[in-house]
């Protein structure tokens, strides 16, 4: 087998058009810009800057590693965020100009993680504070781009400050809390000092006095100027998971969201809930546009809600997976819908609006492949519980089920052009015939060959032969006439996936051992194998009908695109921050989906004309 050594060309960039996913886990990661018109939030290691009416998408990039907070200057000109690097690593923050969508500098002190940031109200100053690992707090002058002065956030006996929140009216105190502790921090004759005063926190907009919110459910409020508690509550009914989003309103009131996904409208001193609504996932982050006659609402679950103040009432404005996402998969001939499919649900969206048009939820089961029938009419799905269900696309009415499908639950899926075979394979390696009728399905043959469990099907376009990889480091090419074995192709790798080459003599495959290996399909023969990464496994491939192009993504967290004939890279993706576990072209050449171990789906443009 010839090993070919790529010259190293110039590689485009892939252009990314669009981002469906939402780190829930980033606390107060949902922001509102003060010109109400945008969304600001973190999706993996990019930023994303998305317009509230049209859902226009800019993207920031810049960061190495997932972003762990973002904040906004009160004036909207800056845009801060922190990320999380590996321990003893420096951890970057980087300001952003938001008018020009670019970075203006980069802020590297801290080790490991940047816990929270906050702008001084007049945007003079920035102060961050570090992660567990580093544990110290840092004012920034932003005009100078540089450190003013820093000092530990917390005592050794007191634990980690976990947040901080800035004066409303003066450049010159901020106050940080977190296990056991909070400080403040005041500028007295030009130098800066801080002073230990003794959690989510929220500083009233008058200064007269800030609201800390508890992981047992209560709420402090405490005078700044004179260091003491003025009240606690509530006195019964505590916040359920802990208060963990909290926003003070100009009427006095509070907003309150809790680790178990109620979000409160309450009043100092009792807190008692004067309005409430039960939203999915714990809050993370509440969000005011202008004074709070609405406000944005993130969750755990990587759902973001918008609720109008007056009849607190909740709108989905923003959803996605928040597990790894295993497959994705485009109808027959059209790309204006796609589906994907994680753990317990399988999801229907609008390719150009990024909207969910249908969920498909199994509790407690976990979705590994999904694929659609050639005539649109069912989408059928592998599931760890060894059953194959298919559904009604449209609907996601439950049309069939197939129990006992596999032992070792159905790990991939394949259809048939005709409509009439489903080909499944299993957790055990045992490939499976089914014939599927008007009211039937029947068993037509399992092959037992694979003797680990099988990672992807291809059908050929006459569905008289299939592929099957298997991590057991092989692919079999099967008949599916004679239903027996044409060819097996061995590798020291464990395959994660496969594709035929359009003229259906050639396969490519690739794995854990990062080729990409091409094989005559007639004797199973190696041709050529390329290198298909520098790190970690490709896990997702998909070509295009031509043959010309094909697409790889895998553990490096980059798309690639591939010149089928000269085996070199033409563009290359940039913006995911977790595994890419499968990607595909769609119908027409004109785009590529693919998805991630972290929940997200990006829509590249496919970078030649189709």
């Amino acid at each position: 087998m010839e090993n070919q050594i790529q010259p190293k060309a110039e590689v485009a960039k892939l252009e990314l058009e669009a981002v469906i996913g939402f780190n829930g886990h980033v606390p107060t990661g949902l922001k509102c810009h003060p010109d109400q018109e945008h969304l600001i939030y973190p999706l993996g290691c990019t930023i994303l800057i998305q317009a509230i009416k049209t859902q226009e998408q800019n993207f920031l990039h810049g960061h190495s590693n997932n972003v762990s907070c973002v904040t906004i200057s009160k004036s909207g000109v800056y845009i801060a965020s922190g990320q999380v690097t590996f321990m003893g690593f420096k951890a970057d923050i980087i300001l952003w100009d938001y008018k020009k969508r670019e970075l203006m500098a980069r802020l590297s002190l801290h080790k490991g993680k940047i816990e929270a940031l906050a702008f001084s109200p007049n945007d003079l100053y920035l102060v961050s504070l570090g992660g567990p690992d580093d544990g110290s707090v840092v004012v920034w002058s932003i005009a100078k781009t540089e450190a003013i002065c820093g000092s530990p956030a917390a005592g050794l006996n007191v634990g980690n400050a976990t947040s901080v929140v800035f004066s409303q009216c003066h450049d010159e105190m901020f106050v940080t809390a977190g296990n056991f502790s909070f400080k403040g921090l005041e500028k007295t004759e030009k130098r800066w000092s801080v002073y230990p005063m003794g959690i989510h926190l929220m500083m009233a907009s008058d200064d007269s006095f800030f609201y800390l919110g508890t992981t047992t459910g209560d709420i402090l409020k405490m005078n700044p100027r004179t260091k003491l508690l003025a009240d606690t509550g509530p006195a019964k009914d505590k916040f359920s998971l802990g208060v963990s989003a909290i926003k003070c309103l100009k009427t006095g009131g509070l907003l309150v969201g809790s680790g178990a996904g109620l979000l409160v409208f309450c009043r100092s001193p009792s807190y008692k809930p004067i309005k409430k609504i039960q939203l999915q996932g714990g809050i993370t982050s509440i969000s005011l546009r202008g004074e709070g006659h609405q406000f944005f609402v993130g969750t755990e679950e990587s759902h973001i809600y918008r609720v109008n103040f007056t009849d607190f009432k909740e709108t989905l404005v923003t959803t996605c997976h928040f597990e790894a996402v295993e497959d994705v998969v485009f109808p027959f001939g059209t790309a204006e819908l796609f589906a994907t499919c994680a753990k317990k649900d399988i999801r229907v969206w609008h390719t150009l609006s990024n909207r969910e048009l249908l969920r498909i939820t199994v509790p407690n089961m976990t979705c590994h492949g999904i694929d659609f029938m050639r005539d649109g009419k069912s989408l059928i799905s592998a599931w760890d519980d060894g059953k194959i269900r298919a559904f009604a696309p449209e609907t996601g009415r439950l049309m069939y089920v197939i129990s006992n499908a596999h032992r070792i639950g159905v790990t991939a899926v394949a259809t048939t052009s005709d409509c009439t075979r489903v080909i499944s394979g299993g957790g055990e390696g045992e490939v499976r015939v089914w014939q599927i009728g008007h009211q039937t399905q029947k068993l037509e043959e399992a092959l037992k060959e694979h003797k680990s469990s099988v990672s992807c099907i291809r059908v050929k376009k006459n569905n008289e032969e299939c592929v099957t990889a298997s991590t057991d480091g092989t692919c079999i090419i099967w008949d599916l006439v004679r239903l027996r074995r044409n060819q097996m192709i061995l590798a020291n790798t464990l395959f994660q996936c496969v594709c035929y080459h359009p003229e259906e003599f050639q396969i490519i495959t690739s794995g854990t051992d990062r080729k990409i290996a091409y094989w005559e399909v007639f004797d199973g023969s190696g041709i050529r194998e390329l290198d298909g990464s520098l790190s970690g496994s490709i896990n997702g491939m998909d070509i295009t009908p031509e043959g010309v192009h094909f697409v790889t993504g895998g553990n490096d967290h980059l798309v690639k695109v591939w010149d089928y004939n000269e085996g070199e890279v033409t563009h290359v993706g940039v913006g995911h921050s977790g595994n890419i576990t499968r990607v595909r072209i769609s119908p027409g050449n004109e785009y590529i989906v693919s998805v991630s171990a972290d929940g997200a789906i990006l829509r590249w443009k496919y970078p030649f004309p189709s």
